[in-house]
Parts: structure tokens; sequence; C-alpha cells
């Protein structure tokens, strides 16, 4: 037992840890699916509000045009639910379930996650086993302390291990395993999710994670959401961003001095 409590900071011993080396992750963000002709839906369903047209006819006379016109109009007004027609499934792989716990927040959404439950982290399973997501700040420090770290991660592997196995004597599942063992996993171990969001709260989404207030990792995923939102529907989310894109920051005295000079 002592080889599992005695451990320092520097000096870290995963002499329980049995699998092939974990490796890091990296964020990567795909769009799984999409709204076809998302402007176009927002300018049908907004004429629809103040026509007396029919829709077939509204739809012959909508052009690009009246897309972009009307959008605006809709944007300055802050008649925002035509824009709810639209959305957007996103794929995420190489995040940490400290981001996890903060895009969860946003409650207008639909989020399917790897589960620790039905998929287990025990090295023997398989050679991609525990990955995780190193902090920028930790990789600045340089070399060593990335290297503390990547031994703290395998040190929590012999842990997780070392709970699987015990509770395999006595449980009847792995599920019953999975789900006991992974109490020792970390905030840095890596998840996988699709999840998917109307166009109005990925506005709200973008206004406050493009922020430079946000924390690191959920802004780094922001940005590269709202770039694929972009070539989706390029006159819609130009209009999407930070509060000082458009110069009205709303943080106050913790504005940062990008928000300070607009």
């Amino acid at each position: 037992m002592s080889e599992i409590l005695h451990y320092s900071l520097f000096t870290v011993n995963y002499s329980l840890y049995k699998g092939d080396p974990m490796s890091q992750s990296n964020l990567k963000v795909s769009i799984v699916e999409h709204t076809p002709n998302p402007e176009n839906i927002v300018a049908l369903a907004a004429k629809m509000c103040y026509s007396k047209c029919s829709v077939d006819e509204l739809r012959e006379k909508i052009s690009k045009n009246d897309q972009r016109e009307f959008i605006k109009k809709l944007i300055g007004m802050g008649h925002l639910t035509p824009i709810e027609h639209v959305s957007i499934t996103y794929a995420v792989e190489g995040v940490s379930r400290a981001l996890l716990a903060q895009i969860t927040r946003h409650r207008i959404a639909t989020f399917c996650v790897k589960s620790q439950r039905y998929v287990g982290e025990h090295s023997s399973a398989s050679k991609e086993t525990f990955n995780y997501i190193i902090p920028p700040s930790i990789k600045k420090l340089g070399d060593k302390y990335v290297r503390v770290f990547d031994e703290q991660m395998k040190t929590i592997q012999g842990f997780y291990d070392f709970w699987h196995d015990k509770l395999g004597e006595s449980e009847k599942t792995v599920e019953t395993q999975n789900e006991d063992a992974r109490f020792v996993l970390p905030n840095a171990a890596e998840t996988k999710f699709v999840f998917t969001m109307n166009a109005r709260e990925l506005f709200h989404f973008f206004s406050l994670r493009l922020c430079m207030r946000a924390q690191w990792e959920i802004r780094a995923l922001a940005g590269q959401m709202y770039k694929l939102a972009l070539k989706t529907a390029p006159v819609l989310f130009s209009y999407a961003g930070a509060p000082c894109k458009f110069g009205n920051c709303k943080e106050g005295t913790l504005k940062c001095k990008k928000g300070t000079t607009r």
C-alpha cells in the first residue's frame, strides 16, 4: 500500500502503471452537420412575421441581398427568434473534463459525451489510455515541469488501475469497476463529445467564451467553433463575437486592455 500513497511533487512512484506511455491530447473541432441554407431560413422566418405572402411566394422573393439586409435588421432590432431556426452540431476531441464542466453550463444545447463508466481507462485495455491535457502555463515553465506533470499523470493511471483491479475482485460488471475507479481521474483527463446549439445560443456562447477573460481552454474551443460557424453562415455569424468586437465591453473594472481601448 505504501507505493500507492507515497509520492511527492518531484519524485513520483508509478510502479503500479504497467501500460503503454500515455499521450497529451490536442484540441480538434469539426462540424458534423448544420442546418442547410441557414441564412435563407433566417430571412424566410423573419419575413414570415411581417408578410401576407405564402411560404412559396416568400421563397421565390428572397435573394442573397434580402438575406444580408434582413439579418442586419434583425440583429439591430434585437429580434433574434428567427436565428433559432439555425443549428450547428459540433464534434470536439482533445479537451479536458474541466472544460466539459464549463461548456455544459450552456444549457440550451444537447450534449453526448464519452462515458467514463462504459469506456474504461485501464492501461491494459488500449494504447490510447488516459490521454490528458497539459495547461499552457505549465508548458511555459519548461520541459522539466512538463515531465513532472507527465509523471503525475502516470501515477494517477496506477491509482486507477489499482482500484479497477481491486474492485474487479468483488464486482460483477466492468461498468461498476469503471464508474468507481474513475473517481481518482483528474480534471486534466481528456474527453470527447458531440453537441448541438442553435445560432442564438451560439451568439450567447461566443459573447462569453471569446472574451479575453474566459478560461484559456474554452476560449480556444470557442475560437475554432467560431471560425467554422463563419464558413457555414458568414453573414449571420459576422455579428457574433465578444462584446469588445462591437465596442461594448461589459466587464466593467475587470475589462482587459482590449476592452479599454474600444
